[in-house]
């Protein structure tokens, strides 16, 4: 390993290569990620998912997520589900390793139940943001080893300040990030957030502002913009009729917006 710190060394100027990606590059790490799989000929592609975005409307928080899940350049799943439910007023949307997401949704779900049932009340939202916090630096030895990455997106609401709706987004490491107005991740996470951007600053009203129709209409707008420069973003499939999933978590609850009316919007507003 002593060629590790030269090696370093060399590529400090190259800030947005991650680690392992160096450490293979200079051929002092291996994973099996790396070499064939038994039988074949080709490396081992974890399947992925993107992408993920919630912002704060009139009524509450909106979080919407393209159904699209990809291994490389490989499409294995046009209908995967990435905003999950996580209580009756908690949303936890996915935007990397759905496998490893998708158990780290159930544990926060079962951890979230057990103090509800022992402790005869909800969990502040504190308590919750940070236990997802955890379980992402619990991950984040898979992640170093180049496979397991998850960075979602949580949305709740608050009954104990009277806040109402409160969105994080984290990083791959947990530090979560609490904002005002709307969030996004996932490969087609820049365009997203330009939509968002220009509607929140320029449009006839903020994105705080909007009806629930204008908010699905936004979403889907940033969605199917994302779609046509990211290849791992499904956004809306006219032809096989696949769209968006998209839940609003308010006061009353979380309520998912039928297949039906979200058609409906897109073809009145977006099409």
């Amino acid at each position: 390993m002593d060629k590790l710190p030269m090696a370093l060394d060399q590529n400090c100027s190259g800030a947005s290569e991650d680690f392992p990606s160096l450490l293979r590059r200079k051929g002092l790490r291996q994973t099996p990620l790396d070499g064939p799989i038994a039988g074949g000929h080709q490396p081992f592609v974890p399947t992925e998912s993107t992408t993920i975005l919630a912002f704060k409307f009139s009524a509450g928080v909106l979080v919407a997520g393209d159904r699209r899940a990809t291994a490389g350049n490989t499409v294995v799943y046009d209908r995967a589900d990435k905003v999950l439910e996580i209580d009756r007023h908690s949303i936890m949307a996915i935007a990397g390793v759905p496998a490893t997401a998708w158990e780290m949704a159930r544990v926060l779900e079962h951890s979230f139940q057990y103090f509800r049932r022992t402790q005869l009340q909800e969990m502040r939202v504190d308590g919750k943001v940070r236990a997802l916090s955890k379980l992402l630096r619990d991950n984040f030895g898979f992640v170093m080893q180049g496979m397991g990455m998850v960075v979602p997106i949580f949305a709740t609401y608050d009954f104990d300040t009277n806040s109402g709706g409160r969105l994080y987004f984290y990083d791959a490491m947990g530090a979560q990030f609490e904002v005002t107005d709307y969030a996004a991740t996932g490969s087609g996470s820049p365009a997203v957030r330009g939509i968002l951007h220009y509607a929140n600053n320029w449009s006839d009203k903020p994105l705080q502002r909007l009806s629930e129709d204008e908010a699905v209409t936004i979403a889907l707008r940033a969605l199917d913009t994302a779609a046509e420069s990211d290849t791992a973003t499904g956004g809306v499939d006219r032809s096989g009729k696949i769209y968006p999933l998209i839940k609003i978590v308010s006061h009353d609850g979380i309520a998912t917006l039928p297949e039906q009316k979200v058609a409906s919007i897109f073809n009145e507003t977006v099409a």
